[in-house]
């Protein structure tokens, strides 16, 4: 890894919150900041393939469906936070105040039931 990537909380991928799926391209997880799904790449960067952006896509859009209900979420691909890793969230009409309503999730494995704090 590069100094970059070692400072890099994206990269360290610290398991506290809900996981929705993992694979050798990404993970989709809870969002800490904002309580939404959000697919992260493994890779430090922000520029990955397109087949990678595909297929990041379709993993957050299926986290997004279990956690909102089909429909009812959109994906946000600006990087806010931490803008060298690429990243986006799938965020509902309520994104905004739910992580001062709503418990943090909490990391029981990857895949399952989804369980708050």
């Amino acid at each position: 890894m590069s100094d970059q990537s070692d400072r890099c909380e994206l990269c360290e991928a610290a398991r506290f919150t809900h996981w929705y799926f993992e694979d050798d391209v990404c993970w989709v997880a809870d969002c800490e900041a904002c309580s939404t799904p959000m697919v992260v790449w493994k890779q430090h960067g922000t520029e990955p393939t397109g087949e990678h952006v595909e297929h990041m896509m379709a993993c957050l859009e299926r986290a997004g469906d279990a956690r909102f209900g089909p429909g009812n979420h959109r994906v946000d691909r600006v990087m806010r936070q931490v803008p060298d890793h690429f990243h986006a969230h799938s965020r509902d009409v309520d994104w905004l105040t739910r992580r001062w309503v709503e418990p943090l999730s909490l990391y029981t494995g990857v895949g399952g039931t989804r369980t708050v704090r």
